[in-house]
């Protein structure tokens, strides 16, 4: 299908270009976002006619969109969720939960303007994209942990504060396998001990029956 892009689309194009998309791609999503319109004779006359103030919109809409991005920069939310001692959260933080902690720490998001492809499903810090214009676009921390405190040595730490679990059970591990191999090596010299000290005894014990075979011949 042919149509007339009324503002950027990502991997598209800008306003006013003709672009030629899948038919299920415009009906479901850019025809009813107000994206774009079919290209018809009467679509493109009409679109020509009011270009100028189309691009007037657009331009205001990004200058406001600039000075939104400028104050979000640097943003960190915090979700505080239950989660497993691996940091396994018990359900999932999704782009409607963030555009929510984004909205209460005072910028009105959407939940369509995150850009989340999967829901986040471990505690830590997460860089998420926000999408505050066709145009403009900024980065948001979001900072998942099970308690604000454990929220705010994440943030100190700039990581998972999970991670230092983790590494210590690696560590635990990794000394525990070494103490059974050693006692299994111990085990093994203790067995060849014995058996070494089997065999001398065995030795001696014919010698003396030899000994007497010899002198009786």
């Amino acid at each position: 299908m042919e149509i007339i892009l009324l503002e950027r689309v990502e991997n598209l194009g800008q306003m006013g270009d003709l672009v030629t998309v899948k038919p299920g791609y415009a009906r479901n999503f850019l025809l009813p976002k107000g994206k774009a319109i079919r290209a018809t004779a009467e679509n493109r006359a009409k679109f020509e006619e009011g270009r100028a103030q189309l691009e007037a919109e657009n331009l205001a809409k990004k200058g406001e969109a600039d000075k939104v991005a400028a104050k979000m920069e640097g943003l960190t939310v915090q979700l505080i969720r239950a989660a497993s001692e691996m940091g396994q959260l018990y359900g999932s933080a999704s782009s409607r939960d963030i555009a929510q902690a984004i909205t209460e720490g005072g910028f009105t998001v959407a939940k369509s303007q995150v850009d989340l492809n999967t829901a986040i499903k471990t505690l830590g810090l997460f860089p998420v994209r926000v999408v505050l214009h066709p145009e403009v676009s900024t980065e948001v921390t979001v900072n998942i942990a099970r308690s604000a405190d454990e929220a705010a040595e994440q943030q100190r730490l700039g990581r998972a504060i999970i991670s230092d679990v983790a590494e210590r059970e690696r560590e635990e591990a990794a000394a525990a396998a070494k103490e059974a191999a050693e006692r299994v090596a111990a085990q093994d010299d203790e067995d060849d001990a014995d058996t070494t000290n089997s065999a001398s005894d065995a030795s001696a014990d014919e010698a003396p029956a030899e000994e007497q075979e010899a002198t009786e011949a």
